[in-house]
This record gives structure tokens, C-alpha cells and sequence, in this order.
């Protein structure tokens, strides 16, 4: 090999050295990164901040009503073995009248903290006290009127760095996960083709958008006037109690969690409610406000129904603003670099 093409190779291969020095401090940097961004997710303690705000909007009558409990156990004189705080927050939509929603309100939380279970299993506790929170309204109800009205019920339960989301009816929780919208409930509507293949299954039908013509949710506490609809003996009628649960572990990246009844809903679209109130809290980091400027906002847009927002924020500080991630360049041999390496060593 002439000595020229030989200084070309030996310079090439030197090249090459260099890059593959590159890619590992490359490796490396990503690696001590990675490992930062770990520790920080899983080290996150979370801060609990909430807020709340109601509003009639276009009904006659109030029948939205909520819940926010810092420390469920003490709430109730209950003492427990374990020191982590159990967290309650929640939105009850009524129809048919108030007495459902506010029995639920009132009775469920205890009821949760009552259960054999609470808190060491907790998706069993919350998912059998929803059950007998139902049965128990159905045997206060003494006026006929009480006994037809009904309420959605949707639940969060925070201990530690857990978060539990339970859901009957057609409220919505939404969680802001670094300012993406993380649905942490479905609607129960009957439009939900799981939840026909559900009812159809225990016999019951959707008509005209409607739970056998009747009901527009599929899942409901209270509504025991409802002939056929409810479990009575061994027949299992197509409306229930029971919840869906939704559990994860929070982490820094989880900035706060919106509960809304469907009013809210009705206008703001998931990602679109997380956006209005990350700009909210970004401006003045009060979470109460930022409930009441959603409702006013819901009501702008034109929502007619009953209006409940519960947030519930995971930090002391205001959600981050975005900044847009550049893609690291990487270094790399061209496949032009791989064949004048190639006629280099066959010269």
C-alpha cells in the first residue's frame, strides 16, 4: 500500500476511534440521566393542595355536591396501625333530587373506614363500600320521592405516593401528567359499548341513548324505583352500584388531578380542562380559584347543567412551563464514509 493510503487509513481509523469515544460519553451522559430522572420519580413525595367550586348553572335546582377530607381515618376517630394518611376527595351528580348525592356524601367515607379492609386493601374496601352505601339508601329511603333519585359517584384516595380512582356514574377524573391529560376514570353513558355489552348480558337494553329508555348512565347509586333495573334476590338488573377502579403511584412528573361532574365536561374536553387550568395555576397557584374560574369558564361556553370541580394539586409550587427538548446530534459513519473506507483497504 502506497504510504499516502496508508496515512489516509491510519487517519481514518483515528477518526473512528474518536467517534466510538463520543458515542460512549454519549452513553454515559444519557445513562447519568436516566438514573437522575429514576430517583426523581420514585423519591417524589407529594404535597397536597385542593380546591373546590360549585355552581347551579342553568338548573332549577342544586343536586351536584362534594367532598374533600385531608385525613379519612381521623376524620372518623379511627385509629390506625400504619402512620400514611388516607385522602379522600369526591363528586356526587344527583338526578331526580338531592337525597341520593347527599346520602352518598355523607354516608360512603365512613362507611370506607368502617370496612374490615381499610386500609391495607383498599380496591376491596372502596369497591364493597359502594355496594352497601347504595343498599343502605335504598332501606333509608321512608318518602317516595327519596327512594327515585339517583347520583353518579366518583372518588380519589391518595396515601402516600398512591392514587385510587373509583367511578360509578359519568363524573370524570383527569390526572395532568407533566401537562398531558391522563384520563383516570371512563364515563359510564350508554353510548360506552362496554357497558352495553354488560347490560345486554344481564338483560337489560339502550334506547334512543337511554338505559332501558330511562336512565342516561349506566352506573348509579340510588334510582330504586327503577323496576328491574337493580339487583333484588338473585335477578342482577343491568343498573350497579359498583365501581371502576383505577389505581397508579405517582411521581414528579404528576402535577394535579382534576374531579369534575359531567357539566364540566359537556365543554371541556380532557386535554383542554388540564391546558385552561395549567395556565391558571401557572398565573396565580390558587387552586380554588382555579376551580371557580373552570366553572365560570363552563358556563361561558355555554354548559347548562349543574357545575363541581374538585382539584387537587401534588405540589406546593405552580406547574412547570414547557420547554421544547432538542434532539442531541449524534455522530455516526455515513455509508459514503464506509465505502471510501473500503476502497481505502482494497487499494
Amino acid at each position: 500500500m502506497e504510504p499516502y493510503l496508508l496515512i489516509q487509513v491510519i487517519l481514518f481509523f483515528i477518526d473512528l476511534l474518536h467517534i466510538a469515544v463520543l458515542n460512549l460519553e454519549s452513553i454515559s451522559e444519557d445513562a447519568v440521566a436516566t438514573d437522575r430522572r429514576h430517583n426523581l420519580l420514585t423519591n417524589f413525595v407529594p404535597i397536597l393542595r385542593s380546591g373546590e367550586w360549585s355552581d347551579i348553572g342553568g338548573r332549577p335546582y342544586m343536586e351536584d355536591t362534594h367532598i374533600c377530607i385531608a385525613d379519612l381515618a381521623k376524620n372518623f376517630g379511627c385509629n390506625l396501625m400504619s402512620e400514611e394518611v388516607v385522602s379522600f376527595y369526591g363528586v356526587f351528580d344527583g338526578h331526580g333530587g338531592k337525597a341520593a348525592s347527599n346520602f352518598v356524601r355523607d354516608h360512603l367515607p365512613r362507611v370506607i373506614v368502617e370496612d374490615a379492609d381499610f386500609p391495607l386493601e383498599l380496591e376491596k374496601a372502596v369497591t364493597r363500600s359502594f355496594m352497601e352505601t347504595d343498599a343502605a339508601f335504598a332501606k333509608s329511603c321512608s318518602l317516595e320521592s327519596a327512594l327515585a333519585s339517583g347520583t353518579t359517584a366518583l372518588t380519589a384516595m391518595i396515601f402516600g405516593r398512591s392514587l385510587l380512582v373509583a367511578n360509578a356514574g359519568d363524573c370524570r377524573a383527569v390526572l395532568s401528567r407533566h401537562g398531558t391529560a391522563i384520563e383516570m376514570s371512563k364515563d359510564h353513558r350508554p353510548c360506552c359499548i362496554k357497558e352495553r355489552r354488560r347490560i345486554e348480558s344481564l338483560g337489560g337494553f339502550i334506547d334512543d341513548g337511554y338505559l332501558n329508555g330511562q336512565l342516561g348512565v349506566t352506573r348509579a347509586l340510588g334510582n330504586w324505583h327503577l323496576e328491574g333495573m337493580k339487583e333484588t334476590g338473585e335477578h342482577v338488573g343491568p343498573l350497579t352500584a359498583e365501581p371502576e377502579l383505577n389505581m397508579i403511584t405517582l411521581t414528579k412528573e404528576d402535577e394535579f388531578l382534576i374531579i369534575g361532574s359531567d357539566g364540566i365536561w359537556d365543554v371541556f374536553t380532557s386535554q383542554n380542562a388540564i391546558d385552561f387550568a395549567r395556565r391558571r395555576l401557572q398565573e396565580h397557584n390558587d387552586v380554588k380559584l382555579c376551580c371557580k374560574e373552570i366553572v365560570e369558564e363552563a358556563i361561558k361556553r355555554g354548559s347548562t347543567d349543574n357545575l363541581t370541580v374538585v382539584l387537587v394539586s401534588f405540589h406546593l409550587e405552580p406547574p412547570p412551563h414547557s420547554v421544547i427538548q432538542r434532539a442531541r446530534v449524534r455522530r455516526s459513519i455515513s455509508a459514503e464514509g464506509l465505502q471510501s473506507l473500503k476502497c481505502l483497504l482494497e487499494g
